[in-house]
């Protein structure tokens, strides 16, 4: 394993792959550079002097702006690195997509729904209107255990604390993703849980919901009936015969919907596990699939680079509307835009907000960006899709399951045992990380810098995709952890 990585030759930082000595020598590309201090593993150094106020460039581009003057072989920082992003900017549209050339799909054992659709899962989802009726919901699924059988694959119940009590776009938000959720093909059944007084009750819900089939989604307002569990118990049951009926069967790779979403990362999150993500993702684009990439906040700073990649002026317009919208969120509560990278993130070695950006941004791969969607809004387009979403874990991967992701990809330097409303497959940037918490991991992209090529671990990773697709199931899925989480964007009453 080599000691250290220049990301690109015009970089004036690499990054410490291994824990590096104070005073150890270290040649680069026939140059001998002595470390003023100990890097960490996934830190930077200064492969030359750098002036205050200067940008300082990684990835071939830049990362932020010194702070003082720095020393060539330096430890590279926050005590030392500041951020040099703006707030609003305005943006020129450059366009420079290049379509990937198509490959042969692959084939996945899928459920092929009535209404054509394709779900990984065969599960049945309980789905509260409101926070107060969680409890039930949680009873239900427990007593109805019994019904997981044959090709009915899990029961699972998503409590959330919300529902009521809201006003306008933030009660829209919640109606908008338990209406997805309701219509997710990864459940065979549904069984709405309604109380009976609250904002987003039955009714309203059904008008986000659309059409529906009703041997696939039942109702339910605990008010309304004097044993809500027993009722409840009831209706699984027939919603369980229904679900029941559908087998796996082969399905064409083109219909899979992947998200991408990384977290707790660390210094080699944007050389390993994110740029392994970002050729899947080309690599499924490339056979007709769609990937959707979200944490808008973490596109600030190399949003330039996806906007150059959009296929048309109105997806530029859009992309632009994404991140100025997003910024214009932070302002409107007083926050500072550029509060990012987290505590553990600047332990892991990123410094910056470019810094977590581009690396972030290395889940995209190359592939053109074929669509642009709302918080809550279905994917329609086939191809790289952006979509509207905050960083935090458990809001931004439940957003990509609402929009149709069948599964999230989780690239983590940090690790988290959390799960998503779909398999969350978590993908550690370095091998100690997968070797230590094993009961999280599920791939490991680590082996990136120990001499295994991109190529190969890409294509490992999309097997595994396809295993996960056709039933294996992840880490989480086998700790039978389930989360949920709502943007909340407005007052409680």
């Amino acid at each position: 394993m080599q000691d250290f990585i220049r990301i690109h030759p015009g970089d004036q930082v690499a990054v410490a792959l291994r824990p590096l000595e104070e005073g150890q020598v270290l040649e680069v590309e026939g140059a001998s550079i002595t470390l003023r201090e100990a890097i960490p593993q996934g830190h930077k150094f200064a492969l030359e002097d750098i002036g205050a106020g200067e940008p300082v460039i990684k990835y071939h581009a830049a990362i932020g702006v010194a702070r003082e003057p720095i020393a060539r072989g330096a430890w590279v920082h926050t005590h030392n690195l500041r951020t040099g992003l703006g707030e609003l900017l305005t943006y020129t549209y450059t366009p420079r997509a290049v379509p990937l050339p198509q490959r042969e799909p692959g084939t996945f054992q899928g459920f092929r729904r009535a209404d054509g659709r394709v779900g990984i899962r065969n599960e049945i989802f309980i789905i509260p209107t409101v926070g107060c009726v969680n409890n039930v919901a949680t009873a239900i699924e427990r007593q109805a255990r019994g019904l997981v059988r044959g090709s009915v694959e899990e029961i699972v119940a998503f409590p959330h604390p919300y529902g009521c009590s809201q006003m306008g776009e933030d009660q829209e938000n919640t109606r908008r993703i338990l209406a997805d959720l309701v219509n997710h093909p990864n459940a065979g059944g549904v069984l709405v849980l309604g109380l009976g007084c609250e904002n987003s009750g039955v009714e309203e819900l059904k008008a986000c919901i659309g059409p529906y089939d009703p041997r696939r989604v039942r109702f339910l307002v605990a008010q309304e009936c004097a044993d809500e569990i027993g009722e409840g118990l009831k209706l699984l049951e027939e919603l369980a015969a229904y679900a029941g009926q559908f087998e796996r069967e082969p399905i064409s790779a083109s219909e899979l919907i992947i998200g991408m979403k990384c977290g707790g990362s660390d210094g080699l999150s944007g050389i390993t596990a994110n740029p392994v993500v970002g050729a899947f993702s080309d690599m499924l684009v490339a056979q007709g699939g769609t990937t959707i990439l979200t944490e808008v906040p973490e596109m600030f700073g190399a949003e330039t680079l996806l906007m150059d990649r959009c296929e048309s002026r109105e997806l530029f317009d859009k992309t632009v509307d994404l991140i100025n919208a997003f910024k214009a969120y932070f302002m409107s509560h007083n926050q500072t835009i550029y509060e990012n990278p987290s505590p553990g993130n600047k332990k892991g070695g990123i410094s910056t907000l470019e810094d977590k950006s581009l690396g972030c941004t290395q889940k995209s791969g190359s592939a053109p960006v074929s669509g642009v969607l709302k918080y809550g809004e279905p994917v329609k387009n086939k191809g790289l899709n952006l979509l509207g979403g905050p960083g935090n874990d458990l809001v931004a991967s439940t957003a990509l399951a609402a929009s149709g992701a069948h599964m999230v990809l989780f690239t983590t330097g940090r690790g988290t045992p959390f799960a998503s409303p779909v398999p969350t497959i978590k993908i550690s940037s370095n091998s100690g990380l997968s070797e230590r918490k094993g009961n999280w991991i599920d791939f490991n992209c680590g082996e990136l810098v120990e001499g295994t090529s991109l190529e190969e671990i890409a294509e490992r990773l999309f097997s595994y995709v396809l295993a996960v697709a056709s039933g294996e199931k992840v880490k989480a899925e086998k700790n039978g952890f389930h989360d949920m989480a709502i943007f909340k964007q407005g007052v409680t009453l």
